[in-house]
């Protein structure tokens, strides 16, 4: 049998407001339980436009039909005006997902601003946005965030550093093969990494297959007797996307494919080895992505 530890990232404020509530419904009805990681303040997505001068992140956006599949109000968020707080907007959407039994982390204060600025913060600054963040989730939910999913599979020594400060019971920060304990030259941190390690929907895409074959070709990277992760987003899959995730999880079901929360995937490990983190690019991803360092160079 298969198992999938599922994991749903949720950046914006349509992705919170109309995605989530999608696959809360859709989870019920298969009786699935998830880790949904909420940003919850400013959305300032629309910023990220500036890349389009990137060549890179301009074939993606043509590549996955960005303007169709997310909408205008996503792409243009926090462009002419300061975008809205998520939490102030959502909270009981957020506190749904907690009351319908899927663990509950934070993902970010700020989607934006950690995914396009990691690399110039300071710890003092890192600890301030994840701080935000925090107790904003913590607020809302009444009780600390669960967990931690770094915005785009960014994360770097410094923030690594900060976040042992907070009481995660894990963190998904990076993709990789397997639950990990962090190592960098001269620091073992102390919290557990539960990567992704099966690829998304805007990498596949336009790139290996078409929307028409992309849920035959995920589903045959799921491999039994594997740790298999899988990260979707509620503005993709939960929107404009949804009817292709139903039934992607229809024909999972049919094979015997089961969905769990990281943290019984993480509980499922038998041993937990020590890996460093480093960085590595992706063909048709704009930009670096932390990547478990297995020791063979991969």
């Amino acid at each position: 049998m298969s198992r999938v530890g599922l994991r749903v990232d949720v950046d914006t404020l349509r992705g919170t407001r109309i995605g989530v509530p999608n696959l809360l419904a859709l989870f019920a009805r298969h009786h699935i339980q998830a880790t949904f990681f909420f940003s919850v303040g400013p959305d300032n997505m629309g910023r990220h436009l500036w890349r389009l001068a990137r060549p890179q992140f301009f074939l993606k956006m043509l590549r996955t039909r960005a303007a169709s599949l997310y909408g205008w109000d996503i792409l243009l968020r926090g462009t002419l005006w300061p975008g809205p707080e998520i939490g102030k907007h959502c909270a009981p959407v957020m506190r749904a997902t907690a009351k319908d039994g899927h663990e509950t982390g934070l993902h970010a204060w700020d989607h934006h601003r950690w995914q396009s600025r990691l690399t110039c913060l300071n710890q003092q600054a890192l600890l301030a946005e994840i701080g935000k963040g925090y107790d904003a989730l913590a607020q809302i939910l009444g009780k600390p965030p669960d967990c931690f999913a770094a915005p785009a599979w960014r994360v770097t020594p410094d923030a690594l550093a900060v976040l042992d400060r907070f009481a995660f019971r894990f963190q998904s920060d990076c993709r990789g093969s397997a639950p990990f304990q962090p190592v960098v030259p001269g620091r073992r941190f102390q919290h557990v990494q539960v990567p992704t390690t099966l690829p998304t929907y805007d990498e596949l895409i336009g790139a290996t297959c078409t929307p028409q074959e992309y849920n035959e070709h995920l589903l045959a990277r799921i491999k039994p007797d594997h740790c298999n992760v899988l990260t979707i987003h509620a503005e993709v899959e939960g929107v404009g996307c949804l009817d292709m995730f139903a039934d992607f999880l229809e024909k999972a079901e049919r094979r015997g494919i089961t969905f769990e929360p990281l943290g019984q995937t993480l509980n499922r490990a038998t041993t937990i080895p020590e890996a460093g983190i480093g960085q590595k690019t992706l063909p048709g991803r704009d930009g670096w992505l932390a990547w478990q360092e297995t020791g063979d160079g991969s």
